[in-house]
């Protein structure tokens, strides 16, 4: 089999199954580790899957720049917009994170929430100006551009000082095993304080990002309160987040 024919059967299988087993695959094959794994790295180079130890998960279509993810799954974020504005409430205090599906839970708002919202993107708190009863506390930080929200330890300094009833979070990918992930080392970092500074943390996943992840973890499953999710009830992942006990928020 020529390289080429190889690898396409990889990209096939990674699709049929959501992960790549090297092991497995060398023995089923007839090739060896070696050359197996020499495949993936070059896959992984060219964007097309995410290296793990042991083989290979599909990557998240959510890691490009800012302004091309605005164009990405707009309706699917549009429902997971709407069903997390519902669980915004009057009075409380809420962080609502960075990236594009965030942005557009800022859009989903009620002109008239009165609520003090907290955030890391700039892009986010100006979409908010227009809402004259909620009160934006911005953190300041350095940018990370992927998500267009800040970090860094400004950021993580001024969050440490927040106690939040809810989180937003968006991240580039959930997937049952790796957990929550994102492309940028020090955006996962602050998200990881933000979620220790809220009672209840759920996550802003439109469908395309799951079963899917990106290069650096944020948080596993298991410390999050929910996904909001407009993916179908069939949904591989769908079906393994409520096995692992997961609540899973269906938006319409």
């Amino acid at each position: 089999m020529l390289a080429a024919e190889r690898r396409g059967l990889l990209l096939t299988r990674l699709q049929q199954d959501g992960k790549l087993v090297a092991r497995d695959l060398a023995i089923e094959l007839g090739l060896s580790e070696d050359s197996l794994r020499r495949d993936l790295r070059e896959l992984a180079a060219a964007g097309l899957c995410q290296r793990v130890y042991g083989g290979a998960l599909p990557v998240s279509p959510a890691t490009g720049e800012f302004e091309t993810r605005l164009g990405v799954a707009t309706e699917s974020k549009r429902r997971v917009a709407a069903r997390a504005a519902q669980l915004i409430t009057p009075g409380s205090t809420v962080i609502l994170g960075g990236g594009t599906t965030a942005l557009a839970v800022a859009g989903a708002l009620p002109q008239s929430l009165d609520a003090m919202i907290v955030t890391p993107s700039p892009a986010t708190a100006a979409a908010l100006v227009k809402h004259l009863a909620v009160d934006v506390f911005v953190l300041g930080g350095r940018l990370a551009k992927q998500s267009a929200s800040v970090c860094g330890a400004a950021a993580a300094e001024a969050a440490s000082k927040i106690s939040a009833d809810v989180y937003l979070l968006g991240v580039a990918g959930v997937h049952i095993d790796e957990g929550l992930t994102t492309g940028d080392p020090d955006e996962a970092a602050m998200c990881r304080i933000l979620v220790g500074r809220a009672a209840d943390t759920y996550v802003l996943a439109s469908s395309e990002k799951l079963g899917t992840v990106a290069a650096f973890s944020v948080v596993r499953l298991s410390g999050i309160a929910g996904v909001i999710t407009d993916a179908d009830r069939s949904h591989p992942t769908v079906h393994g987040l409520r096995k692992r006990k997961v609540p899973v928020i269906h938006a319409a």
